[in-house]
């Protein structure tokens, strides 16, 4: 039987660059999670027997929303949903099923890289058929229907086991549990050269790969180990728990330093690699060296030809606005297109389902491909396994022929966490403001030759996104980019973008703080964080 309940709006459930995030608590309000759900199929239309993809990271709260979000599509009138075992399903896992099952959509149940636990954070994402983020005009109209609405539908039925893969009905929707690993894993076999990374292996290549404790677990143990012939424990915090084990599951150097201080040290593996809560960001780390999520996105587009899945070759590159140009310069040599957009995986959908671009990334440690329509964490590192099969090579060679050829973007993120949001707001406000006037001056000896407030035009639908970021850029090609994260829940986070090319042989194995030490200099000067912040040094750089 459905039910018609009454509820009343909340004012907050706007989402982000990746859906809604709030803390787990405040998700717990009373009916706050089915206005959202409600204010989403209300904003959809012509799914009416269709197919629903839900799925989650595994965090905290979970399964009672995925419990919630079956009956409420039941009543909504989906005729299935594929819903992955334990409530799991990585990102970009949920977006290959949406795709290989031509279903309408998918909600997805995760934070990404913010912790998980009673206290701490969840999201809900709405993914189009696609298999990708939903656009801003789809967001926008969920939002606005959040503002009024004033009942949601569910449908009265006991809970369903979602840890025996099978059919079972609810009501007059079919609920298909389904095994999170198997159709991914096998679109990863379709792509790389699992015959030449298994012989790499066999010969005594060994890696290490930090799951985090979150979703990328169950198909880093199956694809690496299991397909891979990885020695048995390469991967570790393998069982995704609620909490993450207590800790961050964001694959970065200050919550992945473990795994950091291992590949610096004389026992190092070959490899290192990690994987974020919903398995769509990668950290990769080769014995002795990081490599940049930037430096990542320009070497996987240089080498992909050397994956089966590429041997094509590239349509185009697309990187967001504030990731490094190291990608510009492949793109140039390949003689392919180089497109910049907003940060946010969604902007890159256009592109991709036009076949303009192939391969995309982030500075935020998302990468990917056409093969799906999000970043995806395991897949950049299968990537780079292929590369490291075919070349036979270590990772310092690669990455230091890399610079040799292309020159290096030294590149740095100065992240400002927590901060008040009004603090941040006017500091924002404050940069707009001096923009016209930059161009010409110089700020700590630096020489301005532009600065502007990015808007995006999008060359396939023409849909325009405005104040996507501050960016000042230098004579000698250096830049700093300032813009405000949407990925936090709490407070607002200042990220602080910083840029130089070098192409002096001599200056490639500089330490990148130093490098930068001019224009990190410049950035603070202009925008006056330590007076508008009260901060005095950044919570993390990357």
């Amino acid at each position: 039987m459905i039910k018609s309940v009454p509820t009343t709006p909340y004012d907050d459930q706007k989402p982000g660059t990746s859906g809604l995030r709030k803390k787990v608590p405040h998700f717990q309000q009373p009916n706050y999670v089915q206005n959202f759900v409600q204010a989403i199929f209300d904003s959809l239309e012509g799914f009416e027997g269709q197919t629903l993809v839900v799925g989650g990271d595994g965090r905290y709260f979970n399964r009672e929303v995925i419990q919630i979000v079956l009956k409420m599509a039941a009543a909504a009138g989906f005729g299935r949903v594929l819903v992955g075992q334990g409530g799991i399903l990585s990102t970009p896992a949920a977006s290959n099923i949406i795709r290989t099952t031509s279903a309408f959509g998918g909600i997805i149940l995760s934070a990404s890289h913010n912790p998980g636990g009673p206290n701490e954070d969840f999201g809900i994402k709405y993914n189009i058929s696609n298999g990708g983020p939903a656009p801003e005009k789809i967001t926008e109209a969920i939002y606005a229907r959040t503002k009024t609405i004033s009942e949601y539908r569910i449908f009265d039925a006991p809970d369903v086991d979602l840890d025996a893969i099978g059919t079972l009905a609810l009501g007059p929707m079919t609920v298909e549990v389904i095994d999170p690993v198997e159709a991914y894993a096998a679109l990863m076999e379709k792509l790389f050269n699992f015959s030449a990374i298994r012989t790499m292996f066999g010969n005594g290549f060994s890696m290490a790969f930090d799951a985090m404790h979150a979703v990328t677990g169950p198909y880093a143990k199956e694809i690496l180990e299991n397909r891979l012939g990885a020695a048995p424990g390469s991967v570790r915090n393998a069982v995704p728990l609620p909490d993450f084990g207590g800790h961050h599951p964001d694959p970065n150097l200050v919550h992945a330093k473990e795994l950091y201080d291992q590949m610096m040290s004389p026992a190092a593996p070959d490899f290192g690699a990690a994987s974020d809560g919903d398995g769509d960001r990668n950290l990769i780390i080769g014995r002795g060296i990081f490599v940049t999520p930037s430096d990542s996105l320009a070497l996987l587009a240089a080498n992909a030809q050397l994956a089966p899945g590429y041997a094509a070759g590239l349509a185009g590159i697309a990187r967001s606005m504030p990731t490094s140009a190291a990608a510009d310069r492949v793109a140039e040599k390949l003689g392919i297109g180089i497109y910049e957009t907003p940060t946010g995986w969604k902007f890159f959908g256009n592109l991709l389902d036009a076949g303009k671009a192939t391969i995309c990334g982030e500075e935020s440690a998302g990468t990917g491909s056409n093969h799906v329509r999000e970043k995806d964490g395991l897949w950049a590192v299968l990537l780079w396994l292929n590369i490291l099969a075919v070349r036979q090579e270590s990772v310092k060679d690669i990455v230091e022929a890399h610079w040799r050829n292309y020159g290096r973007n030294y590149y740095t993120r100065h992240d400002y966490e927590g901060i008040d949001t009004e603090a941040a707001n006017g500091l924002m406000a404050h940069l707009r403001s001096e923009l016209a006037s930059l161009p010409g001056t110089k700020i700590n000896g630096l020489f301005v030759s532009m600065a502007d407030d990015f808007t995006y035009h999008d060359p396939v639908d023409g849909s325009v996104s405005a104040q996507q970021g501050v960016r000042v850029v230098f004579d000698d090609g250096s830049r700093m980019v300032f813009r405000l994260s949407g990925t936090g829940t709490s407070g607002a986070t200042l990220r602080v973008y910083l840029e130089r090319l070098v192409t002096d042989e001599d200056k490639l194995g500089l330490e990148t703080q130093e490098a930068l030490a001019d224009v990190i200099a410049a950035a603070q000067s202009l925008a006056g964080i330590s007076e508008r912040t009260g901060r005095t040094a950044p919570d993390v750089i990357t």
